[in-house]
């Protein structure tokens, strides 16, 4: 890590250069020791102005404002820049993982094909009854999706099933 603090008609001093010090080694978390951070102050009018630009080996990251007060000035600038860094170690974290899969050789992917297979069976007892019943049976029971019964108008095994509205229903009855 090597920090540069210039000033423009102003002179940086050991209180700024300790202060500034101590605020860029929060960005040792993100880049480890492998960046260089180059601050320049200056004032223009009443307004004391700080801009600090980070460079990695892979970006730069370039913060600028301006404050009544110098250390106030900086403090933006390092949650501006933080933000920007964190910004983009997500981006490039989401890309890396997205990545790894599209990567993959077909073959590799396919190679442990999951089986399908049953792992539960419930039994119960089929009993004629009218559409409207089964209704109110499903009703009762809100974590169940479809109820199976025997259509006592038609003598025929019927299905019938919770349509993704949760309100509405949709009955399966076989032709024969």
């Amino acid at each position: 890590m090597n920090i540069t603090i210039s000033g423009k008609d102003l002179k940086a001093t050991d209180a700024i250069k300790d202060y500034v010090g101590k605020k860029v080694e929060r960005f040792e978390k993100y880049f480890g020791e492998d960046f260089d951070v180059s601050v320049m102050i200056r004032t223009e009018r009443e307004e004391q102005i700080a801009e600090i630009n980070v460079k990695t080996s892979e970006d730069t990251y370039r913060a600028v404002t301006s404050h009544k007060d110098m250390y106030a000035s900086i403090d933006k600038d390092m949650d501006i820049l933080e933000g920007q860094i964190r910004k983009w170690k997500t981006k490039k974290d989401r890309n890396l993982r997205e990545d790894s899969i599209k990567n993959l050789p077909v073959e590799e992917m396919q190679s442990n094909p999951t089986e399908n297979e049953i792992i539960k069976t419930l039994y119960y007892d089929l009993k004629p009854i009218t559409p409207e019943d089964a209704m109110l049976k499903l009703q009762e029971k809100p974590a169940d999706r479809f109820i199976t019964f025997i259509n006592s108008d038609t003598n025929k095994v019927n299905v019938l099933f919770k349509l993704k509205d949760s309100k509405n229903f949709g009955l399966v009855e076989p032709e024969v």
